[in-house]
């Protein structure tokens, strides 16, 4: 007897909508995370991509807790000497909180070519309308 592995094209991908709005940003993107990585599905394979489409709506109505608001920075660096480049929580969020609901999530997956993989199958989006109803999105509760 030998352990099946689902094939490329055996697997079915399933789209979902998730309304963020009222959720904390760390719970969110945790389980975005699983439902990407495909742990949600019964035929998950660690080494293969079975995740599902995921599509965030209301983005910046997500919230934090404690004193993440004041005290959280994000930090890169562009690779020329100085080049130590670091904005505040506040500041991106209000410029962009759709880049902030994805880059928690993006910090969730594995660091490897399959993690960039998952992360095409993510769409964020401010506000309540999506281009993609022509998949049928399926509407998501998480707990």
């Amino acid at each position: 007897m030998s352990t099946y592995f689902p094939k490329q094209g055996e697997i079915a991908r399933k789209w979902y909508v998730v309304d963020a709005s009222g959720k904390t940003l760390g719970r969110l993107a945790s389980q975005v995370a699983r439902i990407l990585m495909g742990k949600e599905n019964p035929q998950y394979t660690p080494f293969l991509d079975t995740g599902d489409h995921v599509v965030i709506i209301h983005a910046e109505k997500v919230k934090t807790t404690g004193l993440k608001a004041e005290q959280k920075t994000y930090q890169h660096y562009t690779g020329y000497p100085g080049g130590l480049r670091t904005e505040e929580f506040r500041k991106r969020f209000a410029r962009k909180p759709e880049l902030v609901v994805e880059d928690a999530i993006e910090r969730m997956l594995p660091k490897t070519k399959m993690g960039k993989q998952m992360m095409t199958k993510l769409n964020v989006y401010r506000g309540d309308k999506h281009p993609h109803q022509a998949q049928k999105p399926q509407v998501k509760v998480l707990a």
